[in-house]
Parts: structure tokens; C-alpha cells; sequence
């Protein structure tokens, strides 16, 4: 069974800086990539926020670029998701998925995932 389990949420103040994990069972890192998104209040999911899809590949979304950073400890099967500098308007649900190796052209299309997890509330205080 494949689970995706993201952890790592919380209130933190602007400017201050959290770490996100997925944990990711039932599948190989070689078979699917791992993309970030998240869901404000009353707004539309955004994402992908970044997506490491190769060893010479990293897609970051423009308005988290230098802020977030995506990491993978295959050791662990957990992806991370580092930010800093956070802004109360990254206040969000943030969810991990996964991206089939066969759909990477699609990896902007959040249809193109196949398995997603239940989220994690990070709230940015000003």
C-alpha cells in the first residue's frame, strides 16, 4: 500500500523558517518523484511548489525559489522540504504527492499525481 505521511507543520513567526518531511512507503524513489503543494484558505491549490525530477533537475516554483529548498534521504524514503524566510501568505496545508516516472512531462499538472497525503497546516504569524 502506498503512503505519503507529511509532518513538520506548525506556527511559526514571518521570517522564521520550518522543515517539512514525507514519509513515503509501498513505492521506490526510482519510480516516482515527490512534488510539493499547498492550499490556502478559500484558494486554489498551488503547485507543484518544487519537484526534484532528476540528479540535473529541480523545478521550483518562481515565488519559493531561494526561499525553499527540496531534499531527498532515500536512506529514510523521506523527501523534505525546507523554508525560510517564511511570509504569512505561506500560510497553507501543505501536501506532498507523487509523480509517476512515466508522467515528468506532466509534472506541472497536479492530475498527473498519483498518490497524495493527508497534509500539514503551516501558519505564518506577522
Amino acid at each position: 500500500e502506498v503512503q505519503l505521511v507529511e509532518s513538520g507543520g506548525g506556527l511559526v513567526q514571518a521570517g522564521g523558517s520550518l522543515r517539512l518531511s514525507c514519509a513515503a512507503s509501498g513505492f521506490s524513489f526510482d519510480d516516482y518523484a515527490i512534488g510539493w503543494f499547498r492550499q490556502a484558505p478559500g484558494q486554489e491549490r498551488e503547485g507543484p511548489l518544487c519537484i526534484d525530477l532528476s540528479d540535473d533537475y529541480t523545478y521550483y516554483e518562481d515565488f519559493v525559489k531561494g526561499r525553499f529548498t527540496i531534499s531527498t534521504d532515500v536512506a529514510k524514503n523521506t523527501v523534505y522540504l525546507q523554508m525560510k524566510s517564511l511570509k504569512p501568505e505561506d500560510t497553507a496545508v501543505y501536501y506532498c504527492a507523487a509523480l509517476s516516472h512515466y508522467r515528468y512531462s506532466d509534472f506541472d499538472e497536479p492530475t498527473s499525481y498519483d498518490y497524495w497525503g493527508q497534509g500539514t497546516q503551516v501558519t505564518v504569524s506577522s
